[in-house]
């Protein structure tokens, strides 16, 4: 699959992976193409020089979720499951994946960079889960990474008001690995994925294993009443007036229906 929306290389040495998200203009909004482009850079086996992976994006965001003037058409009004495959790509990767955050991470943008196992974000990055302002709700999948990161208090504040969150407070949080000044953030980051890189690979892979293998305990609990009400929201009229406010950057008028 040729990508259209996300570029992908390597340093000289093949140990360093780069993945950038390259749709600047839409603020790295995630269409159905994207998903699928991320998706596929993640369900491959890494090769032996391989030893971390990094995400960053073009553009003033890091990304902005999933693309709401194209979320009716691409597969995802009534279910999150590409969504959700890729994150699960991106977590289960068999090697560290890295996230260097400069901009807003917002709803998806926010999911995707902690499903990465070490990010560092510029100062100027902001965090953030704004479903409950345009009428959606997160999946069981979505909301465990915030659980899981965030514990029970921050991450009620985190959905419940679904204002964004500086990255200063994220990393004195313990959600992220640091913030820094934006002028210093390349050379910070490069110090962390070099730092990694420089590891054992099979002790790096061994480590991976252990720690998603002992995360994966939330999928089991059973949560189908739980995933009725977030589809119901989802496909409600006040979703379809929040998302509509929000393109027309106006305040919406919530009914309940």
């Amino acid at each position: 699959m040729e990508n259209e929306f996300i570029t992908v290389g390597t340093d000289g040495t093949g140990a360093v992976r780069v993945v950038t998200l390259n749709r600047p203009e839409k603020r790295n909004a995630l269409n159905a193409k994207m998903l699928a482009e991320l998706q596929a850079a993640f369900s491959v086996e890494p090769p032996m020089a391989e030893r971390v992976t990094v995400i960053r994006a073009e553009g003033p965001s890091f990304c902005s979720g999933v693309d709401l003037k194209e979320r009716d058409t691409n597969g995802m009004a009534g279910s999150a499951t590409a969504i959700e495959e890729m994150l699960h790509a991106v977590a289960m990767y068999p090697l560290p994946v890295v996230a260097v955050v400069h901009g807003d991470a917002i709803a998806g943008g926010n999911e995707l960079a902690l499903h990465c196992d070490l990010v560092v974000a510029s100062t100027s990055a902001r965090f953030g889960m704004s479903l409950a302002q345009i009428g959606l709700a997160p999946t069981w999948f979505l909301a465990n990474k915030i659980l899981e990161v965030g514990g029970p208090v921050f991450s009620r504040e985190m959905l419940l008001l679904g204002d964004p969150v500086s990255s200063t407070r994220m990393a004195e949080l313990g959600m992220i690995l640091k913030a820094v000044d934006p002028k210093k953030l390349d050379d910070a980051a490069t110090a962390v994925i070099f730092r990694v890189a420089a590891n054992a690979p099979l002790s790096l892979r061994a480590m991976k294993a252990v720690l998603t293998r002992q995360m994966q305990f939330r999928d089991t609990i059973e949560h189908d009443d739980v995933d009725a009400m977030v589809q119901a929201a989802r496909q409600s009229t006040d979703a379809k007036e929040g998302i509509k406010a929000r393109l027309e950057k106006r305040k919406p008028i919530f009914t309940g229906d």
